[in-house]
């Protein structure tokens, strides 16, 4: 098997005193979508903003792409091929979703694209197709969500960390951007998902990984898990 594209290893991070995230190991192959599960305050969102180097403590090994990721600013693991989109989707007031586009491009070496991968994105999303020109903050939830993920996209990143992509969206508009997550691992694009849904996350999945209080303490293939009756009960009550 060829090295994963992302490795963990004995990854620890911090809010202050409060040990977050602890001492946690995990991989993610290329061209994979993997879960992370666990309940609420189990170290999901922390291990997404840990990897991306958002973080002020943190301690253990990131390797991306076969390269070390700790001391690295988002900035610069943004640059190598890992995008983020945060929970609270960061859409920005007063542009309009053709510029919130524009903006995955501005620290790119893409940026010379931009005309051409806003044509590419708008395809992928065609909901946001039909609104490139409307102000970005008159989209519905679900249709901000993905803009959000679609400006992640912009750069062509080989892997997109996903925190509760569907969380506050109406179900018709959760059916399409689980279809999209599945199409955009048809298009090579490797995803880390966290995610309240967790059987529609699994049904998606390769792979998942379960914390608890900052530890991991099982993992397994996702078809596995979506039949274990013991893990449906304790974590896919949604």
């Amino acid at each position: 098997m060829s090295a994963p594209l992302l490795e963990v290893r004995n990854l620890n991070a911090w809010y202050d005193r409060s040990h977050v995230v602890q001492d946690i190991s995990f991989e993610v192959q290329r061209g994979e979508i993997v879960t992370l599960m666990g309940r609420n305050g189990a170290g999901k969102t922390t291990t997404l903003r840990t990897l991306m180097g958002l973080l002020a403590r943190t301690s253990g090994s990131i390797v991306f792409a076969g390269k070390p990721l700790q001391g690295r600013p988002a900035h610069e693991r943004y640059h190598q091929g890992l995008a983020y989109v945060p929970e609270d989707r960061r859409i920005v007031t007063g542009l309009t979703v053709r510029e919130n586009l524009q903006l995955g491009l501005i620290a790119s070496a893409r940026r010379g694209e931009t005309d051409a991968m806003i044509d590419e994105i708008a395809t992928t999303f065609p909901r946001l197709k039909e609104r490139l020109a409307q102000d970005a903050t008159s989209l519905s939830g679900g249709e901000q969500q993905m803009l959000a993920i679609a400006r992640a996209m912009m750069a062509r990143p080989q892997m997109i960390l996903l925190d509760e992509p569907s969380e506050g969206i109406m179900p018709l508009l959760v059916h399409e951007m689980f279809e999209l997550f599945a199409r955009m691992k048809a298009q090579g694009t490797t995803i880390l998902l966290v995610e309240q849904n967790v059987q529609r996350a699994l049904s998606i999945s390769d792979r998942a990984y379960i914390l608890e209080q900052g530890h991991v303490v099982h993992t397994g293939a996702a078809e596995d898990l979506l039949e274990d009756a013991d893990i449906q009960s304790r974590y896919c009550a949604v």
